[in-house]
This record gives structure tokens, sequence and C-alpha cells, in this order.
């Protein structure tokens, strides 16, 4: 009688429970996207996202998956700052121009990082907020 008793009583799991694989996914898409985070920023950011996980799962998920400590790995290089942004990044361009007849004109350009692509947002012969000429000298 008590040994039934007592295999009635043992829990089913024993142990943690098991790591959610979206959880481990998303420890990794965050340490692949930002080479610089270690674990301690990992977790800052989940917690941030209210996912509540322990500092040593995320510890553990780098590790498993040879995920080397962040002063150890490969620092950001421009290149992989700006393949990992281009789809936000746009860059601004106030180009001087001189057309055939002689005149200048001011053109705003911008180029959009993601398609490569400079779009045109205007030209001027007066780069002033009214469109009229300053005092020669300034700007």
């Amino acid at each position: 009688m008590n040994r039934r008793h007592a295999r009635a009583c043992v829990p089913k799991r024993r142990g943690r429970p098991p790591m959610v694989g979206s959880i481990r996914a998303l420890v990794l898409r965050l340490v692949r996207e930002n080479p610089s985070w270690g674990y301690r920023r990992v977790h800052g950011e989940l917690a941030t996202l209210g996912i509540t996980v322990a500092l040593s799962t995320v510890w553990e998920i780098l590790k498993r998956d040879g995920i080397d400590p962040a002063p150890e790995r490969t620092s950001t290089t421009w290149a992989d700052f700006l393949r990992s942004q281009a789809e936000a990044l746009l860059a601004c361009d106030f180009i001087e121009t001189v057309t055939l007849d002689g005149r200048r004109q001011y053109i705003l350009a911008v180029i959009d990082h993601a398609t490569r692509r400079v779009r045109v947002l205007g030209t001027t012969a007066h780069p002033t907020a009214t469109g009229s000429p300053r005092p020669s000298g300034t700007w």
C-alpha cells in the first residue's frame, strides 16, 4: 500500500521546464544582429520585451551554440552596421552645380541605402527657407 501511494505522489517531470524554442531563436537572432551584445544585454532586452528568462539560461543558450562572449567576438564593422540598418538609413546631400548657361543650382538629394536609389527632392537657385537670395557670404 505504501509503495503504490509513493509512486502516485512522484511528479511527472523533474527539474526545470524545457526552454521554449521561440525564446532560444530570439536570443540567437539578437546576438547575430548585435554582435557586440553580451548575455547580460540580451537578457535586459528580453526583459524589456516582457519575456521572463533567467540570465543563466541566456548564457547557456549562447554556450550551447558555441557563441563566444561578446568581447571575444569580432567587432561590428561599418559595412556590417550599414547592412543591418539599410532599410532604415537615408543619406542626404546638398549639391551645388553650374548649369550650361552659367547659373548656379542647388540640389537636395537623398540616397536610400536599402534600394541604393538617389532621389532628387528639389532644386533651387536660392537655397533659403523663403527662396529669396541672402546677402553674399552667409548661409
